[in-house]
């Protein structure tokens, strides 16, 4: 009653005799299990910066860091405070890294 196909796709499969369903069937459950096939295309790649996190142990490089980070913040308060959130964003993330490059280099 299964196509060949699908044959190692059903675990167990029980009919239900005693069920009173007013019909002259009798009810079948089965549990099948379905493998999916993995997507074909190439996984996307984002362009990610890392950044050696591990310098801030230092006490000196993370102070550097932060007088950095708060500068450029500071900066960028006082340019403009009418833009939109999406520009904002753009301009918080570009700060970090930023400040990240040159505070804390890049891991190889």
């Amino acid at each position: 009653m299964i196509d060949k196909r699908w044959h190692s796709s059903i675990l167990k499969v029980r009919s239900f005799r005693g069920a009173d369903c007013d019909i002259d069937q009798y009810p079948v459950v089965a549990s099948v299990r379905e493998r999916l096939a993995g997507s074909k295309k190439g996984t996307l790649k984002f362009d990610v910066e890392i950044f050696n996190l591990r310098n801030l142990s230092e006490l000196k490089i993370r102070k550097e860091y932060q007088i950095k980070i708060s500068n450029r913040f500071i900066v960028m308060e006082n340019l403009n405070n009418s833009q939109d959130a999406n520009k904002a964003w753009e301009n918080i993330k570009q700060n970090i890294k930023t400040s990240a490059k040159e505070s804390l280099g890049r891991m190889n």
